[in-house]
Protein backbone atom coordinates (compact mmCIF):
# COMPACT_ATOMS: atom_id res chain seq x y z
CA UNK A 1 0.00 0.00 0.00
CA UNK A 2 1.13 3.63 -0.57
CA UNK A 3 2.58 5.11 2.47
CA UNK A 4 0.03 7.86 2.26
CA UNK A 5 -2.66 5.78 2.09
CA UNK A 6 -2.13 4.00 5.25
CA UNK A 7 -4.19 4.73 8.55
CA UNK A 8 -2.85 7.30 10.62
CA UNK A 9 -3.97 9.41 13.44
CA UNK A 10 -2.87 12.91 14.76
CA UNK A 11 -3.68 13.78 18.40
CA UNK A 12 -2.41 17.36 19.91
CA UNK A 13 -3.40 19.23 22.77
CA UNK A 14 -4.21 23.03 23.01
CA UNK A 15 -1.07 24.70 23.64
CA UNK A 16 -0.30 28.41 23.95
CA UNK A 17 3.53 29.44 22.93
CA UNK A 18 5.03 32.20 24.29
CA UNK A 19 6.05 35.01 27.38
CA UNK A 20 4.25 34.85 29.85
CA UNK A 21 2.53 32.03 28.73
CA UNK A 22 2.48 30.22 32.52
CA UNK A 23 0.65 33.39 34.13
CA UNK A 24 -2.39 32.14 31.98
CA UNK A 25 -2.88 28.97 34.54
CA UNK A 26 -5.55 30.42 36.51
CA UNK A 27 -7.49 31.67 33.69
CA UNK A 28 -7.20 28.08 31.93
CA UNK A 29 -8.45 26.19 35.14
CA UNK A 30 -10.88 28.61 35.45
CA UNK A 31 -12.15 27.79 32.32
CA UNK A 32 -11.84 23.72 32.98
CA UNK A 33 -14.34 23.94 36.11
CA UNK A 34 -11.32 23.82 38.50
CA UNK A 35 -12.65 24.97 42.15
CA UNK A 36 -9.31 23.08 43.89
CA UNK A 37 -6.10 22.73 42.13
CA UNK A 38 -3.56 20.33 43.18
CA UNK A 39 -0.14 22.13 41.97
CA UNK A 40 2.40 19.28 41.33
CA UNK A 41 5.79 20.96 41.32
CA UNK A 42 9.59 19.71 42.30
CA UNK A 43 11.56 21.56 45.32
CA UNK A 44 14.05 22.80 41.98
CA UNK A 45 11.35 24.57 40.03
CA UNK A 46 9.85 26.25 43.29
CA UNK A 47 13.51 27.51 44.06
CA UNK A 48 13.47 28.77 40.81
CA UNK A 49 10.35 31.32 40.88
CA UNK A 50 8.02 29.57 38.16
CA UNK A 51 5.43 27.63 40.76
CA UNK A 52 4.92 30.85 42.43
CA UNK A 53 3.97 32.67 39.59
CA UNK A 54 1.79 29.76 38.73
CA UNK A 55 0.45 29.73 42.21
CA UNK A 56 -0.29 33.54 42.01
CA UNK A 57 -2.12 33.50 38.45
CA UNK A 58 -4.66 30.83 40.94
CA UNK A 59 -4.86 33.14 43.17
CA UNK A 60 -6.03 36.18 40.91
CA UNK A 61 -7.92 33.71 39.07
CA UNK A 62 -10.09 32.87 42.93
CA UNK A 63 -8.71 28.90 42.37
CA UNK A 64 -7.84 27.54 45.67
CA UNK A 65 -4.88 24.94 45.43
CA UNK A 66 -2.79 22.82 47.32
CA UNK A 67 0.60 22.45 46.67
CA UNK A 68 2.84 18.74 45.82
CA UNK A 69 6.81 19.02 45.54
CA UNK A 70 7.30 15.43 47.34
CA UNK A 71 8.73 14.23 44.37
CA UNK A 72 12.20 12.76 42.70
CA UNK A 73 13.13 13.17 39.05
CA UNK A 74 12.29 9.85 37.38
CA UNK A 75 9.02 10.07 39.58
CA UNK A 76 8.45 7.04 41.77
CA UNK A 77 5.28 4.73 41.55
CA UNK A 78 4.90 5.29 45.52
CA UNK A 79 5.22 9.31 44.98
CA UNK A 80 2.42 9.32 42.45
CA UNK A 81 0.26 7.06 44.62
CA UNK A 82 1.64 9.81 47.50
CA UNK A 83 -0.21 12.44 44.94
CA UNK A 84 -3.37 10.87 44.92
CA UNK A 85 -3.46 10.71 48.23
CA UNK A 86 -3.36 14.45 49.03
CA UNK A 87 -5.73 14.82 45.79
CA UNK A 88 -8.43 12.90 47.49
CA UNK A 89 -8.10 14.40 51.03
CA UNK A 90 -8.03 18.00 49.51
CA UNK A 91 -10.92 17.42 47.79
CA UNK A 92 -9.03 18.25 44.70
CA UNK A 93 -11.09 18.16 41.24
CA UNK A 94 -8.12 19.55 38.64
CA UNK A 95 -4.09 19.52 38.32
CA UNK A 96 -1.44 21.61 37.18
CA UNK A 97 1.80 20.56 37.10
CA UNK A 98 4.59 22.82 36.97
CA UNK A 99 8.42 21.66 35.73
CA UNK A 100 10.18 19.17 33.76
CA UNK A 101 9.26 15.19 32.77
CA UNK A 102 8.90 14.59 36.11
CA UNK A 103 6.26 16.72 38.00
CA UNK A 104 3.92 16.36 34.20
CA UNK A 105 4.58 12.55 34.44
CA UNK A 106 3.83 12.75 38.06
CA UNK A 107 0.42 14.93 37.84
CA UNK A 108 -0.76 12.27 35.04
CA UNK A 109 -0.06 9.37 37.33
CA UNK A 110 -2.17 11.62 39.66
CA UNK A 111 -5.07 11.50 36.99
CA UNK A 112 -4.92 8.16 36.15
CA UNK A 113 -5.23 6.74 39.05
CA UNK A 114 -7.83 9.59 40.33
CA UNK A 115 -10.06 8.51 37.81
CA UNK A 116 -9.34 4.67 37.89
CA UNK A 117 -8.98 3.71 40.99
CA UNK A 118 -6.41 0.98 40.83
CA UNK A 119 -2.51 1.56 41.43
CA UNK A 120 -0.24 3.65 38.71
CA UNK A 121 1.61 0.51 37.85
CA UNK A 122 -1.65 -1.53 36.43
CA UNK A 123 -1.64 0.74 33.77
CA UNK A 124 1.68 -0.27 31.81
CA UNK A 125 1.60 -0.34 27.68
CA UNK A 126 -1.20 1.13 24.93
CA UNK A 127 -4.74 2.17 25.90
CA UNK A 128 -4.79 0.85 29.28
CA UNK A 129 -6.48 4.13 31.05
CA UNK A 130 -10.19 3.66 30.40
CA UNK A 131 -11.76 6.34 32.22
CA UNK A 132 -10.71 10.21 31.07
CA UNK A 133 -8.53 12.00 34.16
CA UNK A 134 -9.52 15.11 35.80
CA UNK A 135 -8.86 18.75 34.24
CA UNK A 136 -4.83 18.94 33.60
CA UNK A 137 -3.07 21.82 32.75
CA UNK A 138 0.90 21.44 32.25
CA UNK A 139 3.59 24.20 32.11
CA UNK A 140 6.73 22.70 30.97
CA UNK A 141 10.02 24.39 32.40
CA UNK A 142 12.89 22.09 30.49
CA UNK A 143 13.11 22.03 26.88
CA UNK A 144 13.10 18.45 25.97
CA UNK A 145 10.93 15.85 27.17
CA UNK A 146 7.23 17.29 25.92
CA UNK A 147 5.64 15.48 28.20
CA UNK A 148 3.05 18.78 27.84
CA UNK A 149 1.89 17.68 24.71
CA UNK A 150 2.26 13.48 24.57
CA UNK A 151 0.51 10.75 24.76
CA UNK A 152 2.88 9.24 27.41
CA UNK A 153 3.22 9.18 30.69
CA UNK A 154 6.60 7.01 32.10
CA UNK A 155 6.45 6.12 35.99
CA UNK A 156 9.48 4.14 38.08
CA UNK A 157 8.85 0.99 39.82
CA UNK A 158 12.21 1.22 41.77
CA UNK A 159 11.38 -2.02 43.72
CA UNK A 160 11.74 -4.00 40.12
CA UNK A 161 13.94 -1.27 39.23
CA UNK A 162 12.25 -0.90 36.14
CA UNK A 163 10.12 2.28 34.27
CA UNK A 164 6.68 1.57 32.70
CA UNK A 165 5.34 3.42 29.93
CA UNK A 166 1.75 4.07 29.73
CA UNK A 167 0.64 5.03 26.59
CA UNK A 168 -2.97 6.60 25.89
CA UNK A 169 -4.74 9.68 24.58
CA UNK A 170 -6.38 9.92 28.11
CA UNK A 171 -3.33 11.11 29.20
CA UNK A 172 -2.77 13.88 26.83
CA UNK A 173 -3.45 17.12 29.13
CA UNK A 174 -6.14 19.88 28.17
CA UNK A 175 -3.99 22.90 27.79
CA UNK A 176 -0.15 23.22 27.44
CA UNK A 177 1.20 26.75 28.77
CA UNK A 178 4.67 26.98 27.33
CA UNK A 179 6.55 29.28 28.43
CA UNK A 180 10.13 29.29 26.98
CA UNK A 181 11.50 32.27 29.64
CA UNK A 182 11.37 29.31 32.12
CA UNK A 183 13.99 27.86 30.68
CA UNK A 184 16.47 30.57 31.66
CA UNK A 185 16.84 28.87 35.10
CA UNK A 186 18.40 25.43 33.59
CA UNK A 187 22.19 24.91 34.14
CA UNK A 188 24.59 24.10 31.18
CA UNK A 189 24.28 20.35 31.93
CA UNK A 190 20.16 19.64 31.77
CA UNK A 191 20.07 22.17 29.04
CA UNK A 192 21.90 19.67 26.94
CA UNK A 193 20.20 16.87 28.33
CA UNK A 194 16.78 17.77 27.63
CA UNK A 195 18.02 19.36 24.14
CA UNK A 196 19.42 15.95 23.83
CA UNK A 197 16.52 14.24 24.51
CA UNK A 198 14.43 16.53 22.12
CA UNK A 199 16.45 15.97 19.28
CA UNK A 200 15.76 12.18 20.03
CA UNK A 201 12.87 12.28 19.89
CA UNK A 202 12.73 13.69 16.56
CA UNK A 203 15.08 11.45 15.11
CA UNK A 204 13.06 8.21 16.10
CA UNK A 205 9.53 9.60 15.69
CA UNK A 206 11.25 10.16 11.80
CA UNK A 207 12.77 6.58 11.35
CA UNK A 208 9.58 5.14 13.25
CA UNK A 209 7.35 2.16 11.41
CA UNK A 210 4.37 4.52 12.88
CA UNK A 211 5.59 7.96 11.46
CA UNK A 212 3.45 9.94 8.45
CA UNK A 213 3.90 12.71 6.67
CA UNK A 214 2.33 15.25 9.76
CA UNK A 215 4.51 13.77 12.14
CA UNK A 216 7.59 13.78 9.39
CA UNK A 217 6.26 17.39 9.61
CA UNK A 218 7.00 18.17 12.75
CA UNK A 219 10.30 15.99 13.56
CA UNK A 220 12.10 17.39 10.62
CA UNK A 221 11.62 20.86 11.76
CA UNK A 222 12.68 20.37 15.19
CA UNK A 223 16.00 18.81 13.99
CA UNK A 224 16.34 22.46 11.89
CA UNK A 225 15.43 24.18 14.60
CA UNK A 226 17.91 21.89 17.30
CA UNK A 227 20.68 21.17 15.66
CA UNK A 228 21.38 25.62 14.91
CA UNK A 229 19.97 26.81 18.67
CA UNK A 230 20.92 23.66 21.04
CA UNK A 231 24.96 24.68 21.38
CA UNK A 232 24.21 28.34 21.75
CA UNK A 233 21.90 27.94 24.26
CA UNK A 234 24.45 25.52 26.15
CA UNK A 235 26.81 28.73 26.06
CA UNK A 236 24.41 31.30 26.54
CA UNK A 237 22.72 30.67 28.95
CA UNK A 238 20.51 33.65 29.86
CA UNK A 239 19.74 34.04 26.17
CA UNK A 240 15.65 34.06 25.61
CA UNK A 241 16.00 33.89 21.90
CA UNK A 242 18.08 30.48 21.50
CA UNK A 243 15.85 29.03 24.51
CA UNK A 244 12.56 30.02 22.47
CA UNK A 245 13.83 28.16 19.36
CA UNK A 246 14.97 25.34 21.69
CA UNK A 247 11.40 25.46 23.47
CA UNK A 248 9.78 25.51 19.83
CA UNK A 249 12.29 22.56 19.11
CA UNK A 250 10.95 20.55 21.72
CA UNK A 251 7.29 21.29 20.82
CA UNK A 252 7.66 20.30 17.26
CA UNK A 253 9.61 16.83 18.84
CA UNK A 254 7.08 16.61 20.86
CA UNK A 255 3.70 16.57 18.57
CA UNK A 256 5.61 14.16 15.95
CA UNK A 257 7.22 11.07 18.65
CA UNK A 258 3.58 11.52 20.96
CA UNK A 259 1.89 10.55 17.39
CA UNK A 260 4.81 8.73 15.63
CA UNK A 261 5.59 6.83 19.01
CA UNK A 262 9.37 6.07 19.41
CA UNK A 263 12.01 3.01 19.09
CA UNK A 264 15.20 1.28 20.72
CA UNK A 265 16.63 4.08 21.92
CA UNK A 266 13.73 5.27 23.96
CA UNK A 267 13.61 1.77 25.10
CA UNK A 268 16.76 1.12 26.19
CA UNK A 269 16.95 4.31 28.05
CA UNK A 270 13.99 3.72 30.04
CA UNK A 271 15.69 0.37 30.84
CA UNK A 272 18.66 2.59 31.64
CA UNK A 273 17.20 5.15 33.63
CA UNK A 274 14.80 2.35 35.57
CA UNK A 275 17.71 0.39 36.89
CA UNK A 276 20.55 3.36 37.69
CA UNK A 277 17.96 6.67 38.70
CA UNK A 278 19.78 8.42 35.64
CA UNK A 279 19.37 11.28 33.89
CA UNK A 280 16.68 10.30 31.44
CA UNK A 281 18.40 12.77 28.33
CA UNK A 282 21.72 11.61 28.88
CA UNK A 283 20.93 8.00 28.65
CA UNK A 284 19.20 8.83 25.45
CA UNK A 285 22.58 10.83 24.82
CA UNK A 286 24.61 8.10 25.14
CA UNK A 287 22.89 5.97 23.00
CA UNK A 288 22.02 8.22 20.03
CA UNK A 289 25.11 7.48 18.19
CA UNK A 290 25.23 3.57 18.45
CA UNK A 291 21.41 2.88 18.06
CA UNK A 292 21.63 5.34 14.67
CA UNK A 293 24.38 3.26 13.78
CA UNK A 294 21.84 -0.23 14.48
CA UNK A 295 18.97 1.66 12.33
CA UNK A 296 20.51 3.26 9.54
CA UNK A 297 20.65 0.74 6.94
CA UNK A 298 16.85 -0.26 7.54
CA UNK A 299 15.99 3.18 7.25
CA UNK A 300 18.81 4.62 4.63
CA UNK A 301 16.46 7.44 2.98
CA UNK A 302 15.03 8.61 6.40
CA UNK A 303 18.47 8.96 8.00
CA UNK A 304 19.62 10.78 4.84
CA UNK A 305 16.81 13.22 5.57
CA UNK A 306 18.05 13.50 8.94
CA UNK A 307 21.28 14.41 7.69
CA UNK A 308 19.76 17.35 5.86
CA UNK A 309 17.42 18.58 8.59
CA UNK A 310 21.02 18.58 10.35
CA UNK A 311 22.35 20.95 7.34
CA UNK A 312 25.03 18.20 6.35
CA UNK A 313 26.15 18.30 2.88
CA UNK A 314 26.07 14.39 1.34
CA UNK A 315 26.21 15.12 -2.38
CA UNK A 316 28.73 12.94 -4.39
CA UNK A 317 28.94 10.43 -1.08
CA UNK A 318 28.51 6.89 -1.38
CA UNK A 319 25.82 5.62 1.37
CA UNK A 320 28.64 4.22 3.38
CA UNK A 321 30.24 7.44 3.42
CA UNK A 322 26.49 8.96 4.56
CA UNK A 323 26.25 7.03 7.44
CA UNK A 324 29.80 7.83 8.81
CA UNK A 325 29.14 12.06 7.81
CA UNK A 326 26.07 11.53 10.13
CA UNK A 327 27.57 9.57 12.95
CA UNK A 328 30.17 11.98 13.25
CA UNK A 329 27.59 15.22 13.15
CA UNK A 330 25.86 13.48 16.39
CA UNK A 331 29.38 12.28 18.34
CA UNK A 332 30.53 16.05 17.87
CA UNK A 333 27.15 17.48 19.10
CA UNK A 334 27.41 14.98 22.15
CA UNK A 335 30.89 16.16 22.84
CA UNK A 336 30.12 20.21 22.32
CA UNK A 337 26.90 19.89 24.44
CA UNK A 338 29.43 18.14 27.36
CA UNK A 339 27.56 15.19 27.67
CA UNK A 340 30.47 12.63 26.85
CA UNK A 341 30.24 10.15 29.45
CA UNK A 342 30.19 6.53 28.62
CA UNK A 343 28.01 3.97 30.44
CA UNK A 344 30.66 2.39 32.19
CA UNK A 345 31.19 5.99 33.23
CA UNK A 346 28.01 5.78 34.34
CA UNK A 347 27.72 2.84 36.83
CA UNK A 348 26.81 -0.11 33.88
CA UNK A 349 29.14 -2.69 34.05
CA UNK A 350 28.74 -5.78 31.56
CA UNK A 351 27.21 -8.17 33.74
CA UNK A 352 24.17 -5.89 33.68
CA UNK A 353 23.27 -5.76 29.90
CA UNK A 354 21.17 -9.04 29.85
CA UNK A 355 19.09 -8.17 32.39
CA UNK A 356 18.55 -4.65 30.39
CA UNK A 357 18.38 -5.72 27.17
CA UNK A 358 15.40 -7.98 28.73
CA UNK A 359 14.00 -5.12 30.41
CA UNK A 360 14.29 -3.15 27.03
CA UNK A 361 13.02 -5.73 24.73
CA UNK A 362 9.49 -5.45 26.63
CA UNK A 363 9.25 -1.31 26.47
CA UNK A 364 6.30 -0.52 23.80
CA UNK A 365 8.55 1.74 22.50
CA UNK A 366 10.74 -1.03 20.64
CA UNK A 367 7.56 -2.13 18.75
CA UNK A 368 7.92 0.85 16.39
CA UNK A 369 11.52 0.95 15.66
CA UNK A 370 12.46 0.68 11.97
CA UNK A 371 14.71 -2.65 12.44
CA UNK A 372 13.61 -5.28 14.64
CA UNK A 373 15.79 -6.20 17.51
CA UNK A 374 16.83 -9.46 18.82
CA UNK A 375 18.08 -9.46 23.00
CA UNK A 376 21.14 -9.99 21.12
CA UNK A 377 21.08 -7.09 19.17
CA UNK A 378 20.77 -5.17 22.26
CA UNK A 379 22.95 -6.33 24.54
CA UNK A 380 25.42 -5.82 21.41
CA UNK A 381 24.40 -1.78 21.64
CA UNK A 382 24.96 -1.84 24.97
CA UNK A 383 27.97 -3.26 25.24
CA UNK A 384 28.94 -0.65 22.09
CA UNK A 385 28.01 2.16 24.49
CA UNK A 386 30.05 1.18 27.17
Amino acid sequence: MAEGLQLRKFLAPEFIFGAGARELAGRYAKNLGGRKVLVVSDPGVVQAGWTKDVTDSLDAAGVSWVLFTALTPNPKADEVMAGVALYQAEHCDALVAVGGGSPIDCAKGIGIVTSNHKHILEFEGVDMVKAPMPPLICIPTTGGTSADVSQFTIISNPRERVKIAIISKSVVPDIALIDPVTLITMDAYLTACTGLDAMTHAIEAFVSTASSSMTDLHALEALKLLSVNLIPSIRNLDNEEFRSQVMMGSLQAGLAFSNAILGANHAMAHSLGGALDLAHGECNAILLDHVIEFNFDAAPERFEKIAEAFGLDLRGLTLPQKKKRLLEYVRKLKAEAGVGRTLAEVGVGRDDLKLYSEHALKDPCMATNPRRASKKDIEVVYEESL
